[in-house]
């Protein structure tokens, strides 16, 4: 029995519902970086292009920032099987190419850059590399650089440090907006969100990211994107 995957499942489906009340509320401003990748896609990406999304989950939100763009090929990995099943109804909507992928991500990239076989013109990924250390996320954005075509683009969409801030001020302030702020979520709700927060969330700041953006051969570094307590950022890494 694999473990992880196993654990992986048991979380989506018992924080389902909690999940999707801070989607539907927009607690984490989802609208906003929806929107902001749909409008990036339709700019940067006016002929048919392909995408890798790591940590794809349900890919509600990525159908709404796909719709009515150029997209010809999407391949999704999660390592919840539960989450990716609900992700391939979701993508119906998608016209075109489509491969998912039960896996860990950091594994799945590897294997795509080992094998040279795939390139992408976008690789993204969404709330997912904060539960990775600072070592594991060097890694993946070291695999992804290989992976993009020329001129491709790393989306990355996730917590991000203020200047000067480490993880517990970071976790203190976000959790203090979450108890504040997040009524429709009843106090168990908050409970589990909280320990989840505390135990897995490793945050970093944009020059970490710039950082690791410069020393993976990537030629420039955006931000599109700030949510309104600055505690998420939209990212572009170009090649």
């Amino acid at each position: 029995m694999n473990t992880l995957k196993t654990q992986s499942d048991d979380y989506f489906q018992k924080n389902w519902e909690i999940y999707q009340k801070v989607v539907v509320n927009n607690y984490m401003e989802h609208r906003e970086f929806s929107s902001a990748l749909y409008n990036f896609l339709n700019d940067y990406c006016q002929t048919p292009f392909s995408l890798l999304e790591l940590g794809c989950g349900d890919a509600t939100l990525t159908v709404q920032a796909l719709l009515n763009t150029t997209i010809a090929s999407y391949t999704g990995v999660d390592l919840s099987g539960v989450a990716l099943e609900i992700a391939k109804v979701n993508m119906v909507q998608i016209q075109c190419e489509q491969t998912f992928i039960e896996d860990d991500i950091s594994k799945v990239v590897e294997k795509l850059a080992q094998n040279q076989k795939q390139s992408f013109d976008v690789v993204m990924t969404s709330f997912v590399l904060h539960h990775l250390s600072l070592a594991e996320k060097d890694k993946v954005i070291q695999q992804v650089s290989h992976l993009l075509k020329p001129n491709g683009v790393f989306v990355l969409i996730d917590t991000v440090l203020k200047k000067e801030e480490d993880r517990k001020h970071f976790i203190n302030r976000y959790l203090e907006n979450m108890y504040q702020n997040w009524n429709a979520l009843s106090s168990q709700d908050m409970l589990m969100i909280d320990n989840h927060i505390s135990t897995y969330d490793f945050p970093e700041s944009q020059t970490t990211f710039y950082e690791l953006a410069e020393k993976h051969n990537f030629v420039d570094f955006k931000c599109l994107y700030k949510d309104t307590i600055e505690s998420a950022q939209f990212l572009c890494l170009y090649k």
